[in-house]
């Protein structure tokens, strides 16, 4: 690789081919020189990597087919981002939701994926790269009785047995896929206090942001499912749902230099949804 080469930073969005992982991808291609626009349906993401190829910023998007739990398939994406360069930013927005899967495959994609994305890259991390992994209002909403045996399991997604020792702690309400959701994305926040202190060593970051309710094709179709949520947009601090390029704002600046000081620490984006909710209780 010459030195031309090692000068080359690579952004990765996942869950990049529409929603906010899409829109996080439009902000990487004016922040990185290359971009790899992961996501596990093929032709959208070609789509997604087309259309932001047109767009005249600076990176060349490559799209990258990658279901985030095979880890030979994350293999190979760490392979093919040291071929192109230096990693530099990280947008990792891929996830479901609960009406998308049972509770298994939701605490499988949304914390153990994001576990093992993050383990598949640390190798490639340096000073200077940064890591924003999604998570969610839920894990501040949803009341959590204090369970300690609960959250230390949560502090190794990676384990073997993880899914049936979480199942043992929290007992069958984990069975219900949004109890799993909100215990997934809570596990995405503690999971973000633990790399940050990895990553810190060789000057890398990572954050994590939680949404609110969102106007993507994934939040309509929970909404339908809700009609609660239609309720909390309406009633929060702005009074309406967010659009996901204002969530894409939020972690183009903490993967940004301007954002250098932070790491470790969950943002919620919600509207004010939980601001509310606290004046009510």
């Amino acid at each position: 690789m010459t030195k031309e080469e090692r000068m080359t930073t690579v952004g990765i969005a996942t869950g990049a081919g529409r929603g906010m992982g899409l829109e996080c991808g439009r902000r990487l291609t004016g922040m990185v020189d290359r971009l790899l626009l992961v996501d596990l349906d093929e032709p959208t993401v070609t789509a997604a990597a087309r259309d932001l190829s047109a767009s005249g910023q600076r990176a060349v998007v490559e799209p990258f087919v990658l279901d985030v739990t095979d880890g030979e398939g994350l293999a190979r994406l760490a392979a093919r981002t040291r071929e192109l360069g230096t990693l530099r930013a990280v947008a990792h927005a891929a996830g479901i939701s609960p009406t998308m899967a049972d509770w298994r495959r939701i605490l499988l994609v949304d914390l153990v994926g994001t576990a093992l994305l993050a383990e598949a890259l640390r190798p490639l991390a340096t000073e200077g790269t940064a890591m924003v992994c999604f998570a969610s209002m839920a894990a501040h909403l949803a009341p959590v009785e204090p369970n300690p045996a609960a959250e230390s399991v949560l502090a190794d997604p990676l384990d073997e047995g993880f899914l049936d020792r979480l199942r043992d702690e929290v007992g069958p309400a984990v069975e219900d896929p949004g109890v799993a959701y909100t215990w997934a994305k809570r596990g995405v926040q503690r999971f973000v206090q633990r790399e940050a202190v990895r990553l810190g060593q060789v000057g890398a970051r990572v954050c994590a942001v939680s949404p609110g309710i969102v106007a993507t094709p994934q939040g309509r179709q929970e909404a339908a499912h809700h009609p609660s949520m239609k309720v909390l947009s309406e009633q929060s601090a702005l009074g309406r749902e967010g659009r996901a390029e204002e969530l894409a704002a939020v972690v183009a600046f903490l993967l940004s230099d301007e954002a250098s000081f932070l790491t470790g620490v969950d943002i919620l984006v919600d509207g004010g949804v939980c601001a509310a909710l606290s004046l009510r209780t």
